[in-house]
Order: C-alpha cells, then sequence, then structure tokens
C-alpha cells in the first residue's frame, strides 16, 4: 500500500509514517476492487465501513423501485464516500454506491464519534478533524447540486452546472466526470433533451464539447440561468 499516496487522502492527511500504520490497524482496512457499474454498497443496507478511493471514481446515485436514477455526487481518487452512514449506528442507506470505473477501494471500519472520545491518540484527534472537513465540503457539494438544478430550463441548469465547473477548474476548458446520461441524471433531465440542448447551445456559439470536454466560448456566470430570456 503506497503510503505517500494515503497521506495526501483526505481521511489520513497529516499523519506520519507511524500514526498511519496504527490507524490502518485500527480500522481494520482492507482494499477491494470493483467493476464498472458494481455497486459498492446498498441502498437500504447498513454499513459499519467507508470508502476511500484509491483508483478510478465512485458515484453516489438514488434509484427507485420504477428505475429512475439520479447521480447526486461523484468521488474521485483520494476522497470517501458513506462515512456519515459509517458512523450513524444502524441508520440505513438511502443512496447507493456505485463504481463509476474500474476502481479499488479502501474500505475503514470508522466507528462511532465516541469512540473517538474514549480514546484521545493523536491519529484519532487527525482522522475526527479530517472527518469534520470532509462533512463541510460534502455540505458544499449539496449545495452545488441544488443551484444547479433548481433552473427550470435545462439550459439554465447546464450554464449553472458548466459555470460551477470552470469556477472550480479556474479555466474556461475543462473534462467533466461525467458522460451524457450521467450528466442527465445529475441534472434531473432527460438524456435526449440534454443532448438537444447541448447542440444548440454550440450553434449558438455558447459552448463547445466534445464527449466529457468542455469549453465555454462566451463569459456567461450563474447568475444568467435565473434571468436570461431563453432560460
Amino acid at each position: 500500500m503506497d503510503k505517500d499516496l494515503l497521506k495526501k487522502t483526505v481521511i489520513f492527511r497529516g499523519m506520519n509514517d507511524n500514526e498511519l500504520d496504527t490507524a490502518l490497524s485500527a480500522l481494520k482496512s482492507s482494499e477491494k476492487e470493483f467493476l464498472k457499474d458494481e455497486v459498492i454498497l446498498h441502498a437500504g443496507s447498513t454499513t459499519t465501513t467507508m470508502g476511500l478511493v484509491l483508483e478510478g471514481s465512485v458515484r453516489i446515485e438514488s434509484n427507485d423501485m420504477w428505475g429512475n436514477r439520479t447521480i447526486l455526487s461523484h468521488v474521485g481518487k483520494g476522497h470517501v464516500f458513506a462515512e456519515t452512514y459509517a458512523m450513524a449506528k444502524d441508520e440505513p442507506m438511502l443512496v447507493d454506491a456505485v463504481a463509476n470505473e474500474k476502481c479499488k477501494i479502501l474500505m475503514l471500519r470508522i466507528g462511532s464519534p465516541g469512540a473517538y472520545s474514549q480514546d484521545p491518540s493523536l491519529w484519532r484527534l487527525k482522522v475526527i478533524t479530517n472527518i469534520l472537513d470532509v462533512f463541510m465540503r460534502k455540505n458544499l457539494i449539496l449545495a452545488g447540486r441544488n443551484f444547479h438544478t433548481s433552473p427550470k430550463s435545462i439550459r439554465g441548469r447546464v450554464m449553472a452546472y458548466l459555470n460551477s465547473v470552470s469556477l472550480q477548474e479556474g479555466s474556461n476548458e475543462f473534462d467533466i466526470p461525467f458522460d451524457r446520461q450521467q450528466l442527465a441524471d445529475y441534472l434531473n433531465v432527460e438524456r435526449t433533451a440534454l443532448s438537444k440542448e447541448l447542440g444548440k447551445m454550440q450553434k449558438d456559439g455558447l459552448i463547445k464539447t466534445k464527449k466529457r470536454h468542455f469549453s465555454l466560448l462566451l463569459p456567461f456566470s450563474s447568475s444568467d440561468s435565473v434571468s436570461r430570456k431563453d432560460v
């Protein structure tokens, strides 16, 4: 296991080698590999483990009994998922964690918050501090998705999402983590309608896109998604 890689991840950030070894042992870490679209954790089940993405990526999605899918977030290398459910005793998961591509996951038995007050080891303090940072950032991600899906029109949702990614990347040219179907599920729109709108936006000179790659050709802000007449 690559210790240098692990020390750069959100959970083990700030640890030295001895602290990392102790943490990995105490958290009963185990590596698992998953194929693309394989379900890692199922909705309706409970879990005592969280996942740390070592290779590939994971998507968090909600699937109802009628076959409708909503993608809530994308979890990339070095980031974690299911930490809240792993720390909340016997709380059934409301979402699926699915391999977005072939991936390698480090499963960690994180335990309840009470365990960290009973054993004030320095490595535990660093873990709980890092998890609090994860919670904060996850809240920002969820708030971002609400912002992306609040416009009534498809164009408004696309513009809000692309504008956010552009700001995060610091560039008008970037790759997104979703294919067309996944982007449609994330924005909560039909795929055919999304593809049609992307074609119109290219024709209007707003964007250029090929697969997951996007270029924003005209400066527009997320406020356009609620102020433009055609949105």
